[in-house]
């Protein structure tokens, strides 16, 4: 298993990985079958991320930028603050700074989506507002 890291979590991939004894005309065919995969889910991705985002600019990215940093924010001066009463943490005060984390992480991994998104050719990349014809 191949593994990434994203944000602060481990992203595992699960792809085949064929076996290295097998023989070289199996291994030739195997890798054709998976390149035939690889394009086939790529342009369903395209086809249905295209349909419904469209395409994104430098502007949505930097609106996730600064949504993902003040969530950062938000989740780190509540921890500061909570840590200046030198108690544990009562199940409210967990369930918000968990839930602070939480905003954080997701705003963070669909930035990396977006991105991978963009990388793949799955979504169409403006520098700014697209011309309008």
């Amino acid at each position: 298993m191949s593994k990434s890291v994203t944000s602060s979590f481990r992203r595992v991939s699960d792809h085949f990985e064929p076996d290295l004894v097998q023989d070289p005309a199996e291994q030739r065919k195997l890798r054709g079958h998976l390149e035939q995969i690889d394009y086939t889910v790529s342009a369903a991705n395209q086809a249905v991320i295209q349909k419904e985002i469209h395409h994104v600019s430098v502007d949505d990215f930097r609106n996730l930028a600064l949504t993902a940093a003040r969530a950062r924010t938000a989740w780190v001066s509540t921890a500061v603050e909570l840590a200046k009463a030198h108690k544990p943490l009562d199940p409210a005060e967990l369930a918000r700074l968990s839930h602070l984390r939480g905003v954080y992480d997701e705003l963070s991994e669909a930035y990396e989506a977006m991105r991978r998104m963009v990388e793949r050719g799955y979504l169409t990349y403006h520098k700014g507002l697209p011309d309008k014809a």
